[in-house]
């Protein structure tokens, strides 16, 4: 029950401040930009609840990363269909997407990696200083 509490106010937090956002441009009666903030939001907010995979301790990091890409698949991938910002009227524009969408969490999975094992790094590099 912590773990999802953890991700639910990982995600809400971001959701709440692009539904602001999406109620600010809608008042100023800019409706494009308001849908764009509210399926960003949506896609916040899944983002942040799905985070808290990385941290069940049972699960393998591969299994953590299988399981992350299909909670995904279930619910950005369809917000990114719906949003109306692609072409969705053949398999073959919706294979686009779906190849863009997989592009993407690649290039984000590589970044975030190395950039965890340069963090790792640093902090092992920190700690062994203190010890000597």
């Amino acid at each position: 029950m912590k773990l999802f509490l953890k991700g639910l106010i990982r995600g809400t937090l971001p959701f709440a401040v692009m539904l602001s956002m999406y109620a600010w441009n809608n008042f100023q009666g800019r409706a494009a930009d308001a849908k764009a903030f509210l399926f960003y939001g949506f896609m916040a907010l899944f983002l942040g609840l799905a985070s808290i995979i990385y941290e069940i301790k049972q699960l393998s990091f591969g299994k953590q990363i299988f399981v992350h890409y299909l909670t995904m698949m279930a619910t950005v991938f369809p917000l990114l269909l719906l949003s109306g910002y692609y072409k969705t009227g053949s398999f073959g524009a919706i294979f686009q997407v779906f190849l863009q969408f997989n592009k993407v969490g690649v290039i984000l999975f590589v970044t975030t990696a190395l950039i965890s094992k340069v963090r790792n790094s640093l902090m092992n590099l920190k700690q062994t200083d203190l010890k000597n």
